[in-house]
C-alpha cells in the first residue's frame, strides 16, 4: 500500500474489562494483589535460586527465567489495565501500544520454549536419571535459555514490522484491555492476509513445537511412573505432572483461543477472559505449581529466614 493511502494514528483507545462502574473497585483490588502476588512471588523465588547454592541446578536455572518472564509479562498489561479500571480516559499512544505489543509476543513466546525446557528437564531427570548430569549440562541449558530468548525476540519483530506497515481506518477503539495482535489487525482497514498467515503458520509453528515437546515429555515421564515399583513416588511423580499440566492446558488452552481460533472480524468477551488466563492467572500460579509446593524451594526459604532472624 503506497504511503499516502495511509492514516496516521498518534493514539488507540483500550477499551478494557467489561466491568459494571458499582463493581470496579472490587475488581480494581482483586486484580491489584493478585498482580502484587505475583511480582513478589516470583521475586522471592529468584531471589531464593540466586542465594541457594542447592538450587543451582538446571530446573531452577530455568525456573528463575521463567520467574522473570512472568514478571515481565504481568507488568506489561496488568498497571495500564488497574490504571484504566480507575480513570476515565483509556488512551495509549501508537508507539506505546506497538510497544506493548512487542514485548507482549516476546514474553509470550519465551514462556512457551521456557515451559518446554522445564518439560524436557523433568524427563530426563525422571527417565534417564543416570545420565541427567552429563545430559542436562550447563552448555545446553545456556544455549536453550539464550535460544528461547532469541526465537522469542525473532518472533515479536517479525510481527511487529508487519504490522506497522498497516494503516489504520476511522475506527482506534482496542476491544482488550492491551493492544493485543488480533484487536489491532481488526481496526486495520488494509489488507492483513500475509499478517494472518504468520500468525497460523509461522506463530503456529512456534506454538506447536513447545507444546509437542512439552505433551511428548509428559507422557514418556507417565509410562516410566507407571513402571515404578513404589507407589509413593508414583503417587508423587502423578501429583507433580498433573499440576504442571493444568497450568500448560490453561496457558496454551486460551492461547490457542486467543489467535488461532478467534475471529478476526468479530470481538467478544471470551477474548478478553482468554487475555485474563493468560496474563494474569498464569503467572500467578506459576509460583505455587513449580515451586512453593517444592520442598527444596522450602527449605531454602526457611535457611534465608533464619539468617535474617539471626542478624537481627
Amino acid at each position: 500500500m503506497r504511503r499516502e493511502n495511509q492514516s496516521t494514528v498518534f493514539e488507540f483507545l483500550l477499551l478494557g474489562l467489561p466491568i459494571r462502574p458499582e463493581h470496579q473497585n472490587v475488581f480494581f483490588t482483586m486484580f491489584l494483589a493478585m498482580y502484587l502476588t505475583t511480582v513478589l512471588g516470583n521475586l522471592l523465588i529468584i531471589l531464593l535460586i540466586r542465594l541457594d547454592p542447592h538450587l543451582h541446578t538446571p530446573m531452577y536455572f530455568f525456573l528463575s527465567h521463567l520467574a522473570f518472564s512472568d514478571i515481565s509479562l504481568s507488568s506489561i498489561t496488568v498497571p495500564k489495565m488497574l490504571m484504566n479500571i480507575q480513570a476515565q480516559q483509556h488512551s495509549i499512544s501508537y508507539k506505546g501500544c506497538i510497544s506493548q505489543m512487542y514485548f507482549f509476543i516476546l514474553f509470550v513466546c519465551l514462556d512457551n520454549f521456557l515451559l518446554a525446557a522445564m518439560a524436557y528437564d523433568r524427563y530426563v531427570a525422571i527417565c534417564h536419571p543416570l545420565h541427567y548430569i552429563t545430559v542436562m549440562r550447563e552448555e545446553l541449558c545456556v544455549c536453550l535459555v539464550a535460544g528461547s530468548w532469541f526465537f522469542g525476540c525473532v518472533h515479536a519483530l517479525l510481527h511487529t514490522l508487519l504490522l506497522i506497515q498497516l494503516s489504520f481506518c476511522a475506527s482506534n477503539t482496542v476491544p482488550n484491555f492491551y493492544c493485543d495482535l488480533t484487536a489491532l489487525l481488526k481496526l486495520s482497514c488494509s489488507d492483513i492476509s500475509l499478517n494472518k498467515l504468520v500468525i497460523f503458520t509461522e506463530g503456529g509453528l512456534l506454538f506447536i513445537l513447545p507444546l509437542s515437546s512439552i505433551m511428548g515429555s509428559y507422557i514418556l515421564i507417565g509410562r516410566t511412573a507407571l513402571k515404578a515399583p513404589s507407589t509413593k513416588r508414583f503417587i508423587k511423580t502423578f501429583s507433580t505432572c498433573g499440576s504442571h499440566l493444568l497450568v500448560v492446558s490453561l496457558y496454551y488452552g486460551t492461547l490457542a483461543g486467543e489467535y488461532f481460533f478467534s475471529s478476526f472480524h468479530n470481538s467478544s468477551d471470551k477474548d478478553i477472559v482468554a487475555s485474563v488466563i493468560y496474563t494474569v492467572v498464569t503467572p500467578l500460579l506459576n509460583p505455587f505449581i513449580y515451586s512453593l509446593r517444592n520442598s527444596d524451594i522450602k527449605q531454602a526459604l526457611e535457611i534465608v529466614v533464619t539468617k535474617i532472624n539471626c542478624f537481627n
